[in-house]
C-alpha cells in the first residue's frame, strides 16, 4: 500500500512517457521483479509496449491480441499466467481497465507467489490504468504509440471529440466502435450521464471529408451545449439544426441522427429520429424489433417536418443497437451488402457466448472489415446500450 501511495504522489509531475520509469521505481516494493506496460492500438489489433525516454528509436514490442496469451487476457478481461510468444511462463498478464475501457495489459514477474498476489496485481493495474488515462490526453507520445499509420485531419477531430469507447455503471453499459479508424469523416457518437438519466446519440454527416467532420463536430457540440442547458430531445434537435443552418446556410451540410435518453431507474427509453436508421432492440438473446418512430428530416435541410418524441419500455438485460449505414449498406464486390440481418445475428451470437460488450464490438468490426477485404468506403459506427435494470440493488445490503 505504501508503494502505491508513493507512486501516486510522484505521479503528479510525471509525463505520460515517464510512467515506465515511475512504475519500475516502485515495482519491487509491490512484490514484483519486473513490469512492462502494454497498450492496445486504436483498432485493438495489437498490444504495444510503452517505452520510456531514450527508447523512442527502438521498435516497440508488439503482441497480437488475437493470437497471444496477453491478448486473451485483454479479450476476456481476466488475469492469466504464462509465457506469450515464448516468454517466461511465470509472468502474469493483467488487464488495464479504466472502468470498462480496456487500455491494455501489465506484464508482471512476481518475486514470490503467495495468497495476496492477485490483490497486489489488481491494485497495481488499477493505479497504472488511472495514470495512463490522466496523462494520455495531452501526450503526443500516447497518440503515436496507439496509432499504426497516419490519421487524417477529420479523424483527428472526431477521436478528440468523442467519449471513450466503453462506459459502465451498475445500471447500464455503453459501448461503441467506429471504422475506418484513421480516415473517418462524418460519423460520430456521444453519451453522457446525469443522475438517473443516460443520454446517447449517433450522428452521420453528409460526406466523407474534413467538411463532414466539421459538420459532425458542430452537431455533437451543439447537442451537448443544449442538453446542458436543460433542453429536451425535440427542442435540442431543432436547436442543432438552427446552429447548422446559421453556420453553413441551407446547403448539403446536413446530419442524420438518433438522440435519446434512458431512465436508468425505470428503463424508459425516449428518442427522436432525424432521418436516421431505426435502432434495433435485442431481448433475451432474440431480435425483438426495430424501434419505429416517425422520422423528421435530417438536421440542416430545414424541411419543416415535425419532430416526434417516441418512447419504448425496456426490460432488464435489453440491448439497443444504434448504427450508421456503413455497417449495413456497404457492399462487397462478391457478396453484396453486409445487411441488417447479418449484423443483428452476429450480435445475438456473441451475446450468447457471454463475451464482454467491448469484445463483442471489437469482433463485430473485425468481421465487417474482413467482409469488405479491409477496405471501407464509408464510416461504420455502432453504439450499443445495455440496460441492466435494478437487479444490483436487490443484492445490496
Amino acid at each position: 500500500m505504501h508503494a502505491l501511495t508513493g507512486m501516486l504522489e510522484d505521479s503528479h509531475l510525471a509525463a505520460f512517457e515517464d510512467l515506465p520509469a515511475l512504475v519500475t521505481r516502485y515495482v519491487r516494493a509491490c512484490g514484483f521483479s519486473e513490469v512492462d506496460i502494454y497498450l492496445a492500438d486504436l483498432q485493438q489489433s495489437v498490444l504495444r509496449r510503452l517505452c520510456g525516454p531514450g527508447e523512442e528509436e527502438a521498435q516497440p514490442t508488439e503482441l497480437k491480441i488475437d493470437t497471444t496469451l496477453a491478448g486473451r487476457a485483454l479479450q476476456e478481461v481476466r488475469m492469466l499466467q504464462g509465457g506469450s510468444d515464448g516468454g517466461d511462463p511465470r509472468r502474469w498478464w493483467v488487464p488495464l481497465l479504466d472502468g470498462t475501457e480496456r487500455l491494455g495489459v501489465l506484464c508482471l514477474a512476481p518475486l514470490a507467489e503467495d495468497d495476496g498476489i492477485r490483490d497486489r496485481m489488481r491494485h497495481l493495474a488499477s493505479l497504472v490504468a488511472m495514470l495512463v488515462v490522466c496523462k494520455r490526453s495531452f501526450s503526443d507520445c500516447h497518440a503515436r504509440l496507439v496509432r499504426s499509420r497516419p490519421m487524417n485531419v477529420a479523424a483527428e477531430m472526431q477521436w478528440n471529440l468523442m467519449p471513450p469507447l466503453t462506459f459502465a455503471t451498475p445500471a447500464v453499459t455503453i459501448g461503441a466502435v467506429l471504422e475506418p479508424a484513421y480516415e473517418i469523416g462524418g460519423d460520430a457518437f456521444d453519451y453522457s450521464t446525469a443522475g438517473s438519466q443516460a443520454h446517447v446519440g449517433i450522428f452521420d454527416a453528409m460526406g466523407h471529408d474534413v467538411s463532414a467532420g466539421l459538420t459532425a463536430n458542430l452537431a455533437v457540440a451543439s447537442c451537448r451545449n443544449h442538453r446542458r442547458q436543460g433542453m429536451g430531445l425535440v427542442r435540442n434537435s431543432e436547436a442543432i439544426e438552427r446552429v447548422l443552418i446559421d453556420e453553413f446556410g441551407r446547403s448539403d451540410r446536413f446530419v442524420t441522427a438518433v438522440i435519446g435518453d434512458l431512465d436508468l431507474r425505470t428503463g424508459l427509453f425516449s428518442w427522436v429520429n432525424r432521418g436516421h436508421h431505426t435502432p434495433v432492440l435485442i431481448r433475451q438473446g432474440r431480435w425483438i424489433s426495430t424501434l419505429k418512430c416517425p422520422p423528421a428530416h435530417p438536421m440542416g435541410l430545414d424541411l419543416g417536418l415535425p419532430v416526434t418524441l417516441c418512447r419504448e419500455q425496456l426490460e432488464p438485460g435489453d440491448r439497443l443497437l444504434l448504427y450508421t449505414d456503413g455497417i449495413t449498406e456497404m457492399r462487397s464486390p462478391d457478396s453484396g451488402e453486409f445487411g441488417l440481418g447479418r449484423f443483428v445475428e452476429f450480435m445475438i451470437r456473441q451475446n450468447a457466448a457471454g463475451l464482454p460488450v467491448p469484445e463483442t464490438l471489437r469482433r463485430l468490426i473485425r468481421t465487417v472489415m474482413k467482409y469488405h477485404e479491409n477496405r471501407l468506403h464509408d464510416d461504420a459506427t455502432v453504439l450499443l446500450v445495455e440496460w441492466h435494470g435494478t437487479a444490483h440493488e436487490q443484492l445490496s445490503p
